[in-house]
């Protein structure tokens, strides 16, 4: 059971959702980065939204990525985001291994995190966006 499981805190891994252009037009993402200087293994990342749109209660599909490994001091990108979900709050769950034992974090970007006052570089990326730690 997942009480029995001891959890250890997420340290050196960071989300993004950040903007980036091809071909002239505007693509927004997810990304992870292992600020660590040891790799992830077996990267699980689930993720949803949810929230009030025009005071009615939506819900997103809830997506599940697996990375297999995570080099240290790296990024990979997760998925594209539509922006039209900004209007909502965006969790992701992020667990992974570290040799044998387990990391887990939730990281959620609440409505509202994606206005344009937020949005800065995000050094690790070279891109425009939000950065959550």
């Amino acid at each position: 059971m997942k009480k029995d499981i001891d959890f250890h805190p997420v340290t050196g891994v960071k989300l993004a959702i950040a903007k980036e252009e091809n071909n002239g037009q505007v693509e927004w993402g997810v990304y992870i980065i292992n600020l660590n200087l040891i790799e992830l293994k077996t990267v699980m990342v689930t993720s949803k939204g949810y929230g009030l749109i025009d005071g009615e209660e939506k819900k997103t599909s809830t997506l599940r990525h697996l990375i297999e490994e995570l080099r240290s001091q790296s990024i990979a990108k997760i998925e594209p985001i539509d922006p039209a979900l900004f209007k909502l709050n965006n969790e992701f769950w992020v667990s992974y291994y570290i040799l044998n034992q387990i990391f887990d974090k939730k990281f959620i970007f609440v409505e509202g995190s994606m206005n344009e006052e937020n949005i800065k570089l995000i050094p690790e990326l070279g891109l425009q966006g939000v950065l959550h730690s």
